[in-house]
């Protein structure tokens, strides 16, 4: 299995593509990029991907409701 950020991943695909494989609406593929969130691709054996994201633990809004 190969892990490779968002944004190489849509650089070796194209958006379009990378949105399809994914089994995103290409907005939202652009609107995660343009926010920078820290999403990686897992290219698996056979053609298959899923992504992952990498969030701080507990999460932000989290933190936020606690308060």
């Amino acid at each position: 299995m190969r892990r490779i950020p968002l944004h190489e991943f849509v650089s070796e695909k194209g958006q379009a593509q990378a949105a399809v494989l994914l089994g995103l609406s290409q907005g939202a593929l652009s609107k995660a990029i343009r926010l920078g969130r820290r999403i990686f691709v897992n290219c698996h054996e056979g053609g298959a991907f899923s992504a992952e994201e990498v969030r701080p633990f507990p999460s932000q809004s989290h933190q936020k409701r606690a308060a």
